[in-house]
């Protein structure tokens, strides 16, 4: 039998593959998944520490470095549940700022993209610079010993995977590329830093923001819910599935023919430095706790969820692509994102009644299979970041998945 703890390297992915397909029940070791309670999707106690403890905490995609393209631009993000400015200062460096002026807290911009030479609060024209600097305030005569030197900007953690920005609200959080550790090794051949922005668009579903990250960290519903897209080139009972710590994981799962190419992209430029594993077959990273990426030589498609409230949430998917001209982009993008909405939609359709029946007396907990264990590391992960201790007891998962994480 196939060691599937110590041999989740790169190099062996095709031979897990093999495993996978002619395996006839889990592997040896793998334990029995104690069911996920249902209150972690309903609970108020419990939903108040998950997002004090770690989406307020969290790494979070902000948006593309497209979208600051060049010194002074700047856009606002809301995503997080507060209003940040992503921009570029005169340096060329990508900066984030909480949307507050430190006078008496109101907005420095109100619409959702722009270009300045710094930030003017609208409501007394205090004046920042782009690296967030307090440099005019109104009537300063009035204010008793002022120091405006201690009255900038508060600034948000800010950090780019390649072309990627992302935020994080807490200021001793690790630095990302530490962070997502064994990940950064492989997201290397996708040359991030060289991808452009192709488009981004949002949706909101009345649900749980978990019920949809569940659907993205499995294929189990395949044969279910895209039987007549996804299902019909994808072979999910050979998929591959690597644990990393901190949460994040990775997905792998082989067209049904080996030679199959979507037709839909043939003729498209392809990343050339892309690995033969990631060009033939589905793989789908997840960088915890809400950033997934299935990439293509042709193209890569970004998803984050969301929570906009504790039964809603925002969906927001990007597509990236090599050698992109936003003037004059390539003839089957149009197609290539219709196809790509059709699939998500499918994904979507069922969320609302699935939140409206674990509200119910009926939804107790879900028991996981083997292949569904990235659901359940994200859900370890997520009691280890609120703090195992203050987990309360009717919500709390068993940590059972430690021998299954890949640590390097």
């Amino acid at each position: 039998m196939l060691d599937l703890v110590a041999d989740q390297r790169p190099e062996n992915d095709f031979a897990r593959m093999d495993y996978e397909r002619d395996r006839k029940g889990p592997p040896e070791g793998f334990p029995k998944l104690p069911d996920i309670p249902g209150t972690r999707y309903t609970d108020a106690e419990f939903l108040r520490l998950e997002k004090e403890m770690m989406w307020d905490k969290a790494w979070l995609y902000a948006g593309h470095t497209d979208q600051v393209s060049k010194p002074g631009s700047w856009f606002l993000t809301r995503n997080s549940g507060v209003p940040i400015i992503v921009t570029r200062n005169l340096a060329g460096e990508v900066k984030a700022f909480y949307n507050t002026c430190q006078h008496r807290g109101a907005p420095l911009v109100t619409e959702d993209a722009g270009e300045a030479r710094g930030f003017v609060c609208g409501y007394h024209g205090w004046s920042y610079t782009l690296d967030g600097k307090l440099t005019a305030v109104r009537d300063k005569r009035d204010f008793v010993e002022f120091d405006m030197s201690c009255r900038s900007l508060v600034q948000v953690r800010c950090e780019l995977l390649g072309s990627l920005i992302f935020i994080n609200r807490d200021s001793d959080a690790q630095p990302l590329m530490e962070h997502i550790g064994p990940m950064a090794a492989q997201l290397e051949q996708f040359e991030l830093d060289k991808l452009r922005l192709v488009d981004s668009r949002s949706y909101e579903v009345d649900c749980n923001v978990k019920v949809l990250l569940d659907a993205f960290l499995e294929v189990y519903h395949l044969k279910s819910i895209h039987i007549n897209t996804v299902d019909r080139f994808l072979d999910h009972r050979s998929m591959i599935v690597t644990l990393w710590p901190g949460g994040h994981s990775r997905m792998a799962t082989p067209n049904r023919r080996p030679d199959w190419v979507d037709p839909g992209t043939v003729g498209m430029p392809e990343i050339p430095s892309i690995t033969e594993f990631p060009a033939k077959n589905n793989v789908s990273y997840q960088i915890y706790p809400n950033f997934i990426m299935p990439p293509a030589p042709t193209g890569i498609p970004i998803l984050q969820f969301w929570p906009i409230g504790t039964r809603r949430t925002r969906v927001v998917s990007s597509w990236l692509a090599p050698d992109h001209d936003p003037e004059n982009p390539h003839p089957l993008w149009p197609t290539r994102l219709s196809n790509w909405e059709r699939i998500l939609y499918e994904d979507l359709q069922y969320a609302p009644q699935i939140q409206e029946s674990l509200e119910s007396p009926g939804f107790k907990g879900m028991p996981l299979n083997y292949q569904e264990r990235r659901i359940y590391h994200w859900h370890e992960e997520l009691d280890r970041r609120i703090g195992l201790n203050r987990v309360p007891e009717h919500a709390r998962v068993e940590q059972v998945l430690g021998d299954w994480v890949q640590r390097d």
